[in-house]
């Protein structure tokens, strides 16, 4: 068996340990997206008991961390948060009325929606696949390329994109729910005003602030909890900070290992074209090129967005297709954020405990 070979079923290893959860009793299983038929919108979810706001009573939950990425005007009242949760999964705030925020972000396949790239409303086919929301409120920017700043920021987008919810406008989203006594009421209570359209992203932010995800296997060892995960997982965890160089993107930085959000919060170029886009005759010149240590002719090459967010590949392949580019210098241009989401689809990664946190 291949050195190289060897770290990359370590790291998958280590990964496998991060994503697993340890605490839950419901027990989930997750199939492959339904197929839709051309112009058809995915089907709404199911809310259920993971789309619950998340406890802080995990093992691993950063409470100064998270205390500091919450702005003040945003605390995350109960009153705001239950309104931002039956926002999250109303299919009324879409263009007509099929889609919701939480048909890209289904809590039974960890906020995301298991697709390549994501379906939105009138099955149109948008770009990149949905990132997860779980943790969404420690980055420092939204969305994988990082346009946005603030969660409220992003809440706004998804529901004028036509690809996805396809609304008019936020106005016009805010229009179909303003005479329903409930959401009346709801405002009211959260907010002390009626139903408006900054009050309903502040609801929504202040429920995706609520869902945070730790208390893995992972986190236990952390803790000090030597016996939580087992010694290959321990060997990929010394490989992702060392040989694999995982952590010069998801780490505070090369020196400083991070075992929280897994992430630099900064845009890196990998030098790795967009398989979708027909480079496979590009990607195997680089391969040639690398070989023979031509280095700059591989920078000229670099395409400018992120394979595993175009839906190009799963995220667990790309250890694999990106080990013989390893050494190859970044170009200069700015790339998608480095994110590796502590709690990712299941279905993608074959292991459905990652879901059942607390």
């Amino acid at each position: 068996m291949s050195a190289t070979f060897l770290t990359v079923l370590l790291l998958l290893a280590y990964n496998s340990a991060l994503l697993a959860a340890s605490v839950a009793t419901e027990s989930v299983s997750v199939g492959p997206p339904p197929a839709l038929a051309p112009g058809q919108a995915p089907p709404l979810p199911n809310q259920g008991t993971l789309a619950e706001p998340r406890s802080s009573d995990q093992v691993g939950f950063p409470a100064a961390l998270t205390a500091s990425v919450i702005p003040p005007a945003s605390t995350p009242t109960p009153g705001r948060v239950a309104l931002g949760e039956k926002l999250f999964f109303d299919s009324r705030l879409s263009g007509d009325g099929t889609v919701a925020c939480a048909t890209c972000h289904d809590p039974a396949r960890a906020f995301t929606d298991g697709r390549p790239v994501s379906v939105g409303i009138h099955g149109g086919v948008g770009q990149r696949n949905a990132p997860t929301v779980l943790n969404a409120l420690y980055n420092k920017t939204q969305f994988w390329d990082g346009r946005v700043n603030t969660l409220e920021q992003q809440a706004a987008l998804p529901i004028t994109n036509p690809f996805e919810m396809g609304s008019a406008s936020i106005g016009d989203a805010v229009s179909k729910i303003a005479e329903e006594k409930d959401y009346q009421t709801q405002f009211m209570q959260a907010f002390g005003r009626g139903v408006n359209e900054q009050d309903m992203l502040r609801a929504i932010s202040a429920y995706e602030r609520t869902l945070f995800s730790f208390d893995s296997p992972f986190d236990h060892f952390i803790a000090g909890d030597a016996n939580a995960i087992d010694d290959s997982a321990k060997r990929g965890w010394e490989l992702f900070n060392s040989k694999a160089r995982c952590n010069l993107c998801h780490a505070l930085s090369d020196k400083q290992r991070d075992v929280t959000v897994f992430t630099d919060n900064d845009f890196h170029n990998i030098g790795i074209g967009i398989l979708r886009h027909r480079v496979g005759p590009l990607a195997q010149q680089a391969e040639h090129e690398l070989a023979q240590g031509n280095l700059p002719d591989v920078d000229k090459a670099a395409i400018t967005s992120d394979p595993v967010s175009s839906g190009a590949f799963p995220p667990y392949e790309k250890a694999e297709r990106y080990r013989g580019i390893q050494n190859a210098r970044p170009a200069k241009c700015p790339r998608d954020r480095a994110l590796l989401p502590r709690r990712i689809n299941a279905n993608t990664v074959g292991c459905p405990r990652s879901l059942q946190q607390g």
